[in-house]
């Protein structure tokens, strides 16, 4: 569903939107709207809005974070799930619970999951779920190798929502990813910040800008597009470094079989 996305707008339901800047954001050519958010979200703002961005083309997907807040019709759902909180809820519980009361009507097809690794204490998504986002890159490392190698999961969300991330906490997820789709969102304001962010991620996604400065916003779309992605090889843990590796001889794994 995602594949191939480089430039991502981020609308919410609960937040006023003019005709005029919904219009430019639609037609920006951006690669896709996402619609969603972190409170007040209801299945009336959610399919309003719903209702207006389809008087457009743009490929649109709802980014499901109440139950009750969901709305057929969209192109597809984006199922996040919190990797740095205890509370297990954000990260499978509430899941759990709408696979087991609606799972025979879930467009598997259309769904895409999320692996949340948050970074921003003061966000309100943080608050929310509880998040440990006071992390360090060897932190970030382990869930990008987590999602990577161990999940199997399609996308790893580096999420700072409401302010510039560290992009050298982005690029310790960028090493580990091989496979697994790298998004970025939080505080995209300016061209130097969305080409740092376009260089190590490979969706970044615009949220906060629209409501702000939506000729800004809408200028993002061209910066990000444009900008290359910088090519890095995945890192291999220490225990599967090359360097280290000691090479059995026959008669030693002859020896350990036999064990």
């Amino acid at each position: 569903m995602a594949a191939g996305w480089r430039h991502v707008f981020k609308l919410d339901p609960n937040r006023a939107l003019s005709d005029l800047a919904l219009k430019m954001i639609c037609l920006s050519e951006t690669d896709a709207i996402v619609v969603g958010g972190t409170d007040g979200i209801t299945f009336a703002n959610t399919s309003a809005l719903l209702e207006r961005i389809r008087r457009y083309s743009v490929p649109c997907v709802q980014e499901v974070s109440d139950l009750s807040s969901v709305v057929p019709g969209f192109d597809g759902y984006l199922i996040p799930t919190v990797l740095n909180t205890e509370e297990m809820k954000w990260a499978h519980g509430m899941h759990f619970e709408a696979i087991r009361q609606y799972g025979d009507l879930i467009p598997w097809e259309r769904c895409l999951l999320l692996g949340y690794v948050i970074l921003n204490p003061d966000a309100k998504v943080s608050r929310l779920t509880k998040a440990d986002a006071l992390l360090q890159e060897a932190d970030v490392t382990a869930y990008a190798r987590l999602i990577e190698h161990l999940f199997e999961w399609p996308v790893m969300y580096i999420e700072y929502s409401g302010r510039f991330g560290d992009p050298q906490m982005v690029l310790a997820a960028r090493k580990q990813l091989k496979r697994a789709q790298l998004f970025y969102g939080g505080g995209i304001s300016n061209r130097e910040q969305a080409e740092k962010m376009a260089e190590l991620a490979d969706t970044v996604v615009v949220g906060n800008l629209v409501y702000r400065n939506v000729e800004m916003a809408v200028r993002t779309v061209k910066w990000v597009q444009e900008t290359k992605k910088r090519l890095t090889e995945p890192e291999q843990g220490p225990a599967t470094d090359k360097a280290d590796a000691v090479p059995l001889e026959p008669k030693d794994l002859k020896n350990d079989v036999k064990g």
